[in-house]
């Protein structure tokens, strides 16, 4: 482009040196010396607040088509952060220090906006880093976007028509309630939602924090991870946390995976399981009565 402006310069003074013409009042004969200078390129940073027509995982700057949040969806951005201070080369992976930073705030952020813990409804929670490209020309944002699930076993994103801000805000239809459990052997192969005051013999009781060691070690141990679950049972429905508990309940749990594992969560979904009979209302607070021991 100075190319281009500096031949047109040189064409017209030749010009008025043909012509004999002066310069006009007001000028200093230099054309070129008052353009601004170009500034430095500015990184393209999302912004929080937008829905989008597919959750993503890496943020391509030519998929981003964010829409308003009253238009067909399935994710939503509730918050952007910054990686301060990273390094690396490239955009941090799963279970890098970096990761575990951005998971940790998008998580606290999320619960604040959704007004409750995300773990405990069907809710999904993604983070989203930048394209190796941007990455690569200073781009450090990161996005915490989150989608509403199909079911416990049915992890698909749902076509949503409004924002998920305040959505577990009191009773929401989105937390996780009452089920029936399908089981093969040991094994749980699906979790059917139901209405407390239908028949049936789980319930969701809350979440059990795993202490932080490797994955593998974690899933060693699933007694342990009942024995937390237990406890879980014991606060919610109000009754002793002793060892008669596994004589009243049994549980069932649902922990995450192993790059959710390595990116932070730690938190377990922890539901209890009637074997010998059905309920029809909610055992939360209900004590001892509701759940004898047998």
């Amino acid at each position: 482009m100075r190319r281009w402006l500096t031949g047109v310069v040189l064409v017209t003074v030749v010009a008025l040196a043909a012509t004999g013409c002066t310069r006009p009042a007001g000028t200093d004969g230099d054309l070129v010396d008052d353009w601004a200078s170009i500034g430095a390129p500015a990184v393209f940073t999302p912004d929080s607040g937008n829905c989008h027509g597919q959750p993503q995982e890496v943020g391509y700057l030519s998929a981003y088509a964010p829409v308003d949040c009253a238009q067909p969806h399935r994710a939503e951005t509730l918050h952007v952060g910054a990686l301060t201070g990273a390094t690396e080369s490239s955009p941090p992976a799963v279970g890098s220090k970096g990761m575990r930073a951005a998971f940790g705030e998008c998580d606290r952020e999320v619960r604040r906006t959704l007004g409750g813990d995300w773990r405990g409804a069907r809710i999904g929670l993604t983070v989203v880093l930048p394209s190796p490209q941007a990455w690569t020309g200073g781009a450090r944002w990161f996005r915490c976007d989150v989608h509403e699930l199909r079911g416990l076993d049915t992890p698909v994103p749902v076509r949503r028509t409004a924002s998920l801000a305040g959505a577990l805000d009191g009773s929401s239809p989105l937390r996780h309630g009452c089920f029936n459990a399908r089981i093969d052997g040991d094994e749980v192969t699906e979790m059917v939602a139901v209405a407390c005051t239908a028949r049936h013999r789980a319930e969701f009781v809350g979440l059990w924090r795993a202490p932080d060691s490797s994955f593998s070690a974690f899933v060693a141990k699933p007694e342990r991870i009942h024995t937390g679950c237990r406890s879980a049972v014991a606060r919610f429905a109000k009754v002793p946390d002793d060892g008669n508990l596994q004589f009243r309940v049994g549980t069932i749990f649902y922990h995450p995976s192993e790059s959710e594992w390595r990116s932070g969560n730690r938190s377990v979904q922890c539901f209890l399981w009637i074997s010998d009979r059905t309920l029809t209302r909610s055992v939360k607070g209900a004590g001892t009565r509701a759940l004898p021991i047998t």
